[in-house]
């Protein structure tokens, strides 16, 4: 029982090694592993292709589609111009209410004010004494609401330069571009108020009079005459409790439209940058991406061509891109793993048909041989001997027609069949009752050591109770009178050994291997013919497939050598649990 305690399982997971991020074309495999069409190919695309590459503009355009919908939305919203104008209306309120204070500390504690008259106030000449900033127009009304002064059309001073102030004076040329395209093809579908509709600037700040008459400071925004955008805002004159006059304040929106515009340039700048980035990035992703896989692809499609025009194709070489640790060297890895098992199961499938070939030559030379003789036998109990013949030989056929089609058929049926969980000692408890009289009727002594509890695993109960019959019924056929067999598993941790023994003549060691190869068989000259060869060697298929292991031996004793005649022969199973 040593060897059965020394059995370990293999994990079949290899290992995998950490490898560094492949770019481009760092990931290709020497030449000598590649077809010469694919290197050709490879040379003809270069680093990318786009036109080729239906896979490599996806991830362009997918990259540069959010940061287009980005800036669109914020060019949308355009969130600059909203703060900007919110400060500018602050601004001209606080501006609108200094000249305010401006006329109320020259009104006189008494006496009638009158600002249409110059009746104790000049107001003319405050206007004319306060530096107006650029851009913004002054108007002042009475306490009827009468317009008296206003800057409207007069000559200004250039107000002073003051140092440190920085005016941001850069050109838009981008902005002032996509501007005029934008007005051009919306010009025909727009919906903008007619400019004959707009107020003019007096009339605008005039509507605010009534309001700030009231003692109440009113802003608003409009249009102008030219279609540019006026802020307007009207004060109160006090003395007092009592409004004297109203002074209105109108600014045109040129100057938060060039500074909107600057950070619109500033922002589509950046955005040409970040696409030129994104397209660079892009492509060396696509590198990485799309042309392994076109590789890939074309390393396929080769081999389908090949098949589909030679007589005698080469093999498909896969590149080897299982170095790269993505999902990219995995499918590489799955690929080449896919391909070799192809070509072995062709190979398989080629070394099969030709020992089946090999293996009904000999009964059909033997019944050629059988049919020619009985033309010329005389006697009956010739002709009685080669009907025997012919008969076996027959049988012989057919158990090996019947056993071939089960071999061919055994690895698309493990595959379909659904795995199962289901109790391994009650199937093998099964299968001892039925074989205990069977033995018993040959005399032989049929013993069972199973354990008492069950042992679960997962597989096809079927195909594994198929493995144990040919096993036990191998063990039977080898034992003659007075002569035992015994089966009996163990559960060793993660695992399940179930072994057959016998106290037959052995397998001669030189066979130990060779019994699992298709038709070897290594049986007795009274047994040739009733034995296809194929038993053990389907027996081992159907363990590896569930991930297991069988092996024989012949069972000495300790102190026994190999040139001592074995004791019997043992055959160990092991399942993964």
């Amino acid at each position: 029982m040593s060897f059965a305690e020394r059995f370990r399982f293999f994990d079949k997971r290899k290992p995998t090694s950490r490898a560094d991020v492949v770019l481009g074309e760092d990931w290709v495999s020497p030449d000598g592993f590649l077809d010469q069409e694919l290197r050709a190919g490879r040379e003809r695309r270069g680093l990318l292709s786009l036109n080729r590459s239906p896979l490599a503009r996806k991830i362009i355009v997918f990259n540069l589609l959010a940061m287009v919908v980005l800036v669109a939305g914020v060019l949308y919203l355009n969130p600059f111009r909203d703060s900007l104008a919110i400060q500018r209306e602050t601004g001209l309120v606080s501006e609108a209410q200094l000249i305010a204070a401006v006329f109320e500390v020259q009104v006189p504690r008494s006496g009638p004010v009158n600002l249409a008259t110059a009746d104790g106030i000049d107001a003319p000449g405050t206007i004319a004494g306060i530096e107006i900033p650029p851009g913004v127009e002054v108007f002042v009304f009475d306490h009827a609401g009468a317009p008296v002064t206003s800057t409207l059309g007069q000559a200004r001073p250039v107000p002073e330069t003051v140092s440190g102030i920085k005016n941001d004076r850069r050109p838009t040329i981008i902005t002032d571009f996509l501007n005029a395209v934008w007005e051009t093809i919306s010009l025909p579908l727009a919906f903008r108020d007619s400019i004959e509709d707009a107020a003019p600037i007096r009339e605008l700040t005039q509507e605010l009079v009534p309001d700030a008459l009231g003692g109440e400071t009113r802003i608003t925004t409009a249009l102008d005459a030219s279609g540019e955008t006026v802020f307007a805002v009207a004060t109160p004159i006090r003395r007092g409790d009592s409004v004297i006059g109203v002074v209105a304040l109108a600014s045109a929106a040129s100057e938060i439209d060039r500074l909107v515009r600057v950070e619109r340039e500033q922002i589509l700048e950046m955005f040409f940058v970040a696409v030129v980035v994104s397209i660079g990035l892009s492509l060396l992703l696509a590198s990485t991406i799309a042309n392994p896989l076109s590789d890939l692809a074309a390393a396929a499609e080769l081999g389908r061509d090949k098949n589909a025009r030679r007589l005698n194709p080469g093999r498909v070489r896969i590149p080897d891109l299982t170095a790269r640790p993505d999902e990219i060297g995995r499918l590489s890895g799955a690929m080449r793993g896919m391909v070799a098992a192809l070509y072995d199961r062709i190979e398989g499938n080629e070394q099969f048909a030709a020992d089946v070939a090999h293996e009904i030559k000999n009964p059909l030379a033997s019944l050629r041989s059988a049919v020619g003789t009985l033309r010329l036998a005389k006697r009956d109990d010739q002709r009685e001997k080669l009907l025997d013949v012919i008969d076996h030989d027959v049988r012989r056929l057919d158990r090996l027609v019947s056993d071939i089609s089960n071999a061919s058929r055994l690895d698309s049926e493990l595959v379909k069949e659904e795995e199962e969980v289901f109790d391994l000692i009650k199937t093998l408890r099964g299968i001892t009752q039925y074989f205990s009289d069977e033995a018993k009727a040959k005399g032989i002594d049929f013993i069972g050591d199973l354990p008492t509890e069950a042992v679960m695993t997962t597989g096809l109960e079927a195909r594994l109770a198929q493995v144990f019959v040919n096993l036990i019924s191998n063990a039977i056929s080898f034992c003659e009178k007075d002569d035992a067999v015994r089966v009996w598993a163990r559960k060793r941790e993660n695992r399940i050994l179930v072994v057959v023994e016998d106290t037959g003549p052995g397998i001669p060691d030189q066979a130990l291997q060779k019994i699992f190869k298709r038709f070897y068989s290594e049986r007795p000259a009274g047994q040739f013919g009733n034995h296809s060869g194929l038993g053990l060697a389907i027996s081992k298929q159907i363990i590896e497939a569930h991930g297991g292991v069988i092996w024989a031996e012949n069972i000495r004793t300790a102190d026994a050598d190999m040139t001592t005649p074995p004791l019997g022969a043992r055959f160990v199973v092991g399942l993964p649990l």
